[in-house]
């Protein structure tokens, strides 16, 4: 059984097969999916996909790239559906410097905001970062050690990962980890306990070698489990039943 922790397959990306793509999952072995939301508009989509879907579950949250659109109606409707069942962690949220937009106080603000309604409403987080390490540490140890929940696409090296794993986060291993440039995650695969890594696709993006540059989905999971057996010296289905354990221990589903 395999349990992606991070897709969204509300993405325009899936519109001519969406459904016919999720009906192969689970023969697949892909057993449960979490829908991440990255804005008001895709947390709404979301919503409407785990409606349809048993085995889908869902985030909701703004991703920094998109913070400019919150204000303090969309946070209240972001608690307000926080407490559907099927809803099972805020995110994505966090810090993206890699466009110079929007403005690092902008996401800044609302990334702590977020951070603040996941303990309001008891709910784990799921955490983009990308080139602001030193940055979304910093608000995670003042704002975020004590709630729990995921380092999405962890993109940095071993001794970041160190810091998070002691605040007793799981990182997310997609796809990058078979790239041949992927040194530095490599390492933090190696080094990192295996009670402490969830799989995730983040499609449609980020695919795995051998189908890197096409559109990403659940199914591309068993070249990821492939890479970390490799790199732990343990088989797949070690792999696949431990993360499988730990991603529902992440998102506290009891079943």
């Amino acid at each position: 059984m395999i349990f992606d922790t991070h897709a969204h397959y509300d993405d325009d990306a899936f519109d001519e097969d969406r459904e016919t793509l999720l009906a192969q999952l689970k023969a697949a072995g892909i057993e449960r999916v979490v829908n991440v939301g990255a804005s008001i508009h895709s947390s709404h989509t979301t919503l409407e996909l785990i409606e349809k879907h048993d085995f889908l579950y869902g985030a909701i949250g703004v991703h920094p790239s998109e913070t400019e659109e919150l204000n303090e109606e969309w946070m209240n409707w972001l608690e307000e559906k926080s407490h559907e069942k099927k809803v099972v962690a805020i995110g994505e949220i966090g810090l993206d410097y890699h466009w110079e937009e929007p403005a690092r106080d902008v996401q800044k603000y609302w990334f702590v905001r977020q951070l603040d309604l996941a303990r309001k409403v008891k709910l784990p987080v799921i955490i983009h970062s990308r080139d602001a390490a030193a940055d979304t540490l910093e608000i995670m140890k003042e704002h975020g050690r004590d709630l729990g929940g995921v380092i999405h696409c962890f993109s940095y090296g071993p001794e970041m990962a160190r810091e998070y794993l002691k605040m007793g986060y799981y990182l997310g291993i997609g796809g990058v980890v078979t790239f041949t440039n992927a040194k530095k995650l490599k390492e933090v695969v190696k080094e990192t306990p295996i009670d402490r890594i969830v799989l995730e696709t983040d499609c449609p993006y980020l695919s795995p070698v051998p189908n890197r540059g096409k559109r990403n989905s659940s199914l591309n999971l068993p070249y990821v489990v492939d890479m970390i057996a490799e790199l732990k010296g343990i088989t797949a289905k070690e792999v696949m039943e431990k993360t499988w354990e730990n991603a529902k221990a992440l998102y506290r589903m009891t079943e």
